[in-house]
């Protein structure tokens, strides 16, 4: 409990400085009667009237110190705290096209691509993340869902020869846009990571970033291959899988234009740890946000010390009428 005037309070520092001037009043007010002996008096009780004739006083004090609190105006509090989560939708757009098997990354492109994404997911539990893959086509792999457990199991089945090979950079991101663009949320991000150069589809990767731009989606891009210029990738053969280096493909400039169009950002991965780097700079960039909203409700308290000071005086009035009333 709180006082909005709490200096009232000093009043109640009369109470004891009204008990010493009654008790110097009391002591003033008594008569002496001098008496040869008390023998007379022993085992006289001073009946009901004795015992309450100091209970008036106190009730008037009581009534008084209650009338001081009331005007000090005693308030409880009630208080809570509601946070409001809101979330980001994010679809990931990744290449699965066979390139992606190429092992400069440990074990090899697309391994390392899904395993990142997943720590990602992972650190995101407020937000609605979706899937979208591409080759040679697209499609929706996970459609934007807060239940990441699905969604990391569609990304660990998705591997290069399940759909159409070539690189359809373009749709991929035209897919994704398509999951997005009817979110009522205010942060909407794609995140494409591919390796190679848009060489199929019937929608230009700078077309689709203008979409993107228009439904107001953010795109990231990733482009991964090893900084060397080459990467070891895998042939079967009649003889086994042989291992040979082949040139690493990657379009940058049309990933740059893409991330400046849509307002996003480009980065370049060459190995697991810059790919994770990458991803983590992405949640540091679009963070969920957090409101907090107080709520703090006041009550009066101070009509209870009101009634009980009308309560007091009532019952000094109701004794003064009855058991202590003198006659005139």
């Amino acid at each position: 409990m709180t006082f909005l005037h709490p200096h009232l309070l000093w009043g109640l520092l009369l109470i004891p400085l009204l008990i010493a001037i009654y008790i110097f009043w009391r002591r003033k007010q008594e008569a002496t009667v001098l008496l040869p002996s008390l023998r007379g008096l022993s085992g006289k009780g001073g009946g009901l009237r004795v015992y309450l004739r100091h209970s008036v006083f106190v009730l008037r004090l009581l009534a008084l110190s209650a009338v001081i609190v009331a005007l000090a105006r005693p308030q409880s509090t009630s208080s809570w705290r509601e946070n409001q989560v809101e979330g980001i939708d994010i679809m990931l757009t990744m290449d699965i096209s066979t390139s992606m098997l190429a092992m400069d990354f440990q074990p090899n492109r697309v391994e390392a691509a899904k395993e990142v994404a997943m720590r990602f997911i992972a650190s995101r539990p407020n937000d609605n993340i979706g899937l979208v893959v591409f080759a040679g086509e697209s499609f929706t792999a996970c459609p934007l869902t807060q239940d990441h457990a699905t969604l990391i199991n569609r990304l660990r089945d998705m591997t290069p020869g399940i759909i159409e090979d070539q690189t359809a950079i373009g749709s991929g991101i035209a897919t994704a846009i398509n999951r997005l663009k009817d979110s009522k949320t205010k942060s909407k991000v794609l995140i494409l990571l591919t390796d190679g150069v848009n060489n199929t589809g019937n929608i230009s990767p700078k077309m689709a970033a203008d979409l993107a731009k228009t439904f107001g989606i953010s795109i990231y891009t990733i482009g991964v291959g090893s900084s060397s210029g080459e990467a070891p990738y895998p042939f079967q053969t009649e003889f086994g899988t042989i291992v040979r280096n082949v040139p690493v493909d990657l379009d940058e400039p049309t990933m740059k234009q893409i991330a400046e169009i849509s307002g996003g950002a480009y980065f370049r991965a060459t190995d697991n740890n810059s790919l994770s780097t990458i991803y983590q700079k992405i949640d540091q960039l679009e963070k969920t946000k957090l409101s907090t909203k107080n709520h703090r409700t006041i009550y009066e308290e101070y009509s209870l010390f009101a009634f009980i000071a009308v309560i007091f005086l009532l019952l000094e009035f109701l004794l003064r009428s009855t058991l202590l009333k003198t006659n005139p």
